[in-house]
């Protein structure tokens, strides 16, 4: 006894640990990551069209224009700054559990919006060279143009890309990182022209 009490040992966890990645893509497959649900829209909208429900195909359109409008600015204002902010292992993490996601969602969604759309704008009578109106529709459809290209021949393949990298044993972060702001400005744009297609359904809807 030297007259010392021993202090009890603490194990204090170290600030470098490693945080476990967010359902890395070697550890879930591919579907199981998917948004699924989200195919019930465009069920929804071939069941309205089948049985020519205005309400139903309505339903379908909207709602799925709401979720891609949202989602593209979300991802080109919100989520893209915070990105860029993140450490590396940080944006990889995120990345891994993202694009899985996107990569059914945002095609489905811009399908259903699209594609609804033009089957409304015909069933309303908004096509019909009688109907003064039918300029707004020509330039919605335009904007609408210009999304698909960009959603189906930019977004898609960058994310196909950006999956297809990251299941590689030594990813190109570098890749990665540049595809995925190249997608996340371009969400943002297509949030903007969006945008501007709400603005045009509401002079329809009040005109």
């Amino acid at each position: 006894m030297n007259g010392e009490i021993d202090a009890p040992s603490v194990t204090v966890a170290s600030d470098t640990q490693q945080t476990p990645v967010i359902g890395g893509p070697a550890t879930r497959p591919l579907l199981a990551r998917l948004f699924w649900w989200v195919v019930l829209l465009p069920i929804a909208m071939f069941v309205a069209i089948a049985i020519h429900s205005l309400y139903l195909l309505d339903f379908a359109h909207v709602f799925a224009g709401c979720l891609w409008t949202g989602t593209d600015i979300f991802m080109g204002f919100f989520i893209g700054p915070v990105m860029r902010r993140l450490a590396p292992d940080q944006r990889k993490a995120f990345i891994q559990w993202m694009v899985p996601k996107t990569m059914l969602y945002l095609p489905v969604l811009a399908f259903t919006t699209g594609t609804g759309g033009w089957v409304l704008a015909n069933w309303d009578g908004y096509l019909l060279p009688s109907n003064p109106e039918r300029y707004w529709i020509y330039g919605a459809l335009f904007l609408i143009t210009i999304l698909t290209i960009q959603g189906f021949g930019v977004l898609l393949p960058n994310s196909i890309r950006i999956y297809l990298e990251l299941r590689k044993a030594q990813p190109d972060m570098d890749k990665v990182t540049r595809l995925n702001r190249r997608s996340n400005r371009l969400a943002g744009l297509q949030g903007i022209l969006q945008i501007v297609i709400i603005l045009v359904m509401a002079q329809l809807a009040t005109s």
